[in-house]
């Protein structure tokens, strides 16, 4: 698996708008995401997005589609969201 840990500091209105693309497009090889909302600060997030693999990963995100998601998005940032991409190397359930 491969993916993505971001996190994200934005305005009210941004979990909404982000389920909301989520809930629309599911790209080849998408496997879930997981929202946190910090009890610290209601406007901190922690995004986790996996894929199968990282080719798809990259293909999503490189994708026309995920940049127009983005850009529905972006107007609710507070600041540029920090992404932090890798391998994952350990589940448990």
């Amino acid at each position: 698996m491969y993916g993505t840990v971001a996190r994200v500091k934005a305005k009210a209105g941004f979990l909404e708008v982000i389920e909301n693309s989520l809930n629309q497009r599911r790209p080849k090889g998408f496997i879930r995401s997981i929202i946190y909302r910090l009890d610290s600060d209601p406007n901190e997030y922690y995004m986790v997005v996996l894929f199968e693999d990282k080719q798809g990963y990259f293909s999503n995100a490189n994708s026309p589609e995920q940049d127009a998601d983005y850009q529905k998005w972006k107007p609710y940032f507070l600041e540029d969201p920090v992404w932090h991409d890798g391998e994952v190397v350990s589940v448990q359930e």
